[in-house]
């Protein structure tokens, strides 16, 4: 049985408001779904302790986009045993969002203000197709970012990548 493409990412994080800042710097504008989630369910699917409480924040691009490619954000209380910090490259079995951003400085400006917690200088990464400019950052929280100078008009386009 095929699935869909990925419908969104979810980010626990320790602070919705700080974290919404950061994603909305990024240009996740727009609220899909946002409210506290049922307790009962919550703790079923999760498997989290009886007395918690889940607030949900599911953001994606434009209100009239699709409702794939979001970023839902959920914080539990009490709030879990966080993972080890990240403060640099990535780890194994670690996730990246990866965002196509465009005007990708003016992004990248917005994402340190918002609370990048780490970030090194772009590079133009070069693939035997092309080269773009590509950067890595982290999410208050330590998520792993990657942001890539490209039209996010271009996520659209369903040609596979040719080379040579």
């Amino acid at each position: 049985m095929p699935v869909s493409s990925l419908i969104r990412s979810a980010v626990f994080c320790s602070d919705l408001e700080r974290s919404t800042a950061f994603y909305r710097a990024l240009g996740l504008d727009a609220v899909y779904f946002e409210g506290d989630l049922d307790p009962e369910s919550s703790q079923g699917a999760l498997q989290v302790p009886a007395g918690s409480t889940l607030r949900c924040r599911i953001l994606k691009r434009g209100a009239d986009a699709a409702n794939f490619g979001m970023v839902g954000l959920f914080e539990l209380t009490p709030l879990p045993e966080p993972l080890p910090a990240s403060a640099g490259p990535p780890r194994l079995g670690e996730t990246a969002l990866v965002f196509y951003a465009r005007p990708f400085m003016e992004v990248l400006a917005a994402a340190r203000e918002a609370g990048a917690t780490w970030s090194p200088d772009p590079i133009t990464f070069t693939m035997p197709h092309r080269s773009q400019m590509e950067v890595c950052l982290r999410d208050p929280d330590g998520v792993l970012i990657n942001l890539i100078d490209r039209d996010p008009a271009e996520q659209f386009r369903n040609a596979a990548v040719s080379v040579g």
